[in-house]
């Protein structure tokens, strides 16, 4: 077969994959016009030469051959017939009863000594039993095959053979056997991928459906982190410019344009992050560069408009913290925001706040207490949504938040990042 004549195949395996499908969707619409058709091509194909010429009226057969079965008149040979076909037309529906029905019809048609083509059904029917049937009733059904094969073969021995008969016969039931459970097994192998194919498509929408929620997630709290520190920076040195208009016009002044840079500073931080959701979904930008995503080098600048804004911060750290990753960084930079966002919005101006950023080993310690005294806004043991960011950004890096009140009055927040990398020796 050369390659052309391969390729011309297509179109045709094609046709035949799509006539298949109609028929099967035909098929399950309508069930019962297929357990006709087998009826009446069972009865055009075996049934009908025995009533027009008769089973062993034919010159050519042996004589020893016509005279080892019994003549049946029309009616008793219309009623084995129907005995034996009529039962096909439930036999998917149900395979035991049909299998049953004809194989005892079978059994009395050779008891009486006669001999129909339309034995064929039980054929047919212990093929649909295999393939329709539960499985547990196919040892039943294939012991009382034997066993009719067996009468056949003792009711031919004067014309057949008994082992030639039982080698055919057997070999007839063996193969409505193996190619009834041929088809089962190859339904249930398509069944089974149908079944994965829904099941890979369901996981798919669901991984989209996470990931989805989790950028939103993502999104959020970065949100949350630029908008809450830097409102409330603003807040604070209206308030304090505010004050300040009437004692000391250039303090007002210089708190005046604190807001406008802390402002300028939260519109470019807004910018990069809708920029990155653009670009997520518009493919490349075509402004200018995106700012760089903050680090603990920025924490200095924070601790200054902190400052500015009115309160009192001592930063320190220790170790070598510019070698830290930029996750592990932008991570440390949001708990600082964050924390450093909740002491301004509750202690007063002149709250002394100790920071510190300690890398020891493979942990990443972040501290930062305040001496003032907390008015929380929420009911007691409340955990607002600044506290729940800052632990799910120390959980991406095996670590822990806590926050609680100190003696003095005011409150101390903890993190411990681990900076052992993934999939290394712990």
């Amino acid at each position: 077969m050369t390659t052309d004549d391969i390729s011309g195949m297509g179109p045709l395996v094609a046709r035949l994959s799509r006539g298949g499908q109609r028929l099967r969707q035909a098929d399950r619409a309508h069930p019962w016009v297929l357990d006709t058709a087998v009826v009446v091509l069972v009865f055009l194909m075996f049934c009908l030469p025995d009533l027009l010429h008769g089973v062993v009226d034919d010159g050519d057969a042996p004589r020893r051959f016509r005279l080892a079965f019994t003549q049946l008149p029309v009616a008793g040979m219309l009623v084995l017939q129907a005995g034996l076909v009529l039962p096909l037309l439930w036999r998917r529906r149900k395979p035991v009863a049909a299998f049953g029905v004809i194989a005892a019809v079978f059994v009395l048609q050779w008891s009486l000594g006669a001999a129909l083509r339309a034995d064929v059904a039980l054929f047919v029917a212990l093929y649909s039993l295999t393939l329709h049937g539960q499985l547990r009733h196919l040892p039943w059904a294939c012991a009382a095959m034997a066993g009719a094969i067996a009468l056949v073969a003792v009711r031919t021995s004067s014309a057949v053979s008994v082992w030639d008969a039982l080698f055919f016969l057997l070999s007839t039931a063996t193969a409505a056997l193996a190619l009834g459970l041929m088809v089962r097994i190859r339904r249930a192998q398509l069944a089974g991928l149908r079944e994965r194919a829904a099941r890979l498509e369901i996981e798919r929408d669901q991984r989209s459906r996470l990931a989805a929620a989790t950028e939103r997630t993502r999104v959020a709290r970065e949100m949350h982190d630029i908008v809450g520190h830097n409102l409330s920076v603003i807040i604070t040195l209206a308030d304090a410019g505010a004050y300040a208009t009437d004692i000391a016009p250039e303090r007002g002044k210089e708190a005046l344009q604190l807001i406008g840079d802390t402002g300028r500073q939260a519109l470019r931080e807004l910018r990069r992050v809708l920029g990155v959701l653009r670009e997520a979904a518009d493919g490349p930008p075509s402004g200018p560069e995106l700012s760089p995503q903050p680090g603990i080098a920025d924490i200095e600048v924070l601790c200054a408009k902190v400052r500015a804004a009115g309160l009192e911060v001592v930063y320190r750290t220790s170790g070598d913290v510019d070698a830290l990753d930029s996750g592990v960084q932008l991570t440390a930079y949001r708990i600082v925001q964050e924390a450093l966002t909740n002491t301004l919005k509750h202690t007063d101006t002149g709250t002394r706040v100790h920071l510190a950023i300690l890398v020891e080993d493979s942990r990443l310690n972040i501290r930062v207490q305040d001496t003032g005294s907390a008015t929380p806004s929420g009911p007691p043991n409340e955990e607002g949504h600044g506290l729940v960011g800052m632990r799910e950004r120390a959980a991406l890096y095996g670590g822990t938040v806590s926050a609680r009140p100190t003696g003095g009055g005011g409150w101390s927040v903890e993190a411990v990042l681990d900076l052992t990398p993934q999939g290394g020796d712990r």
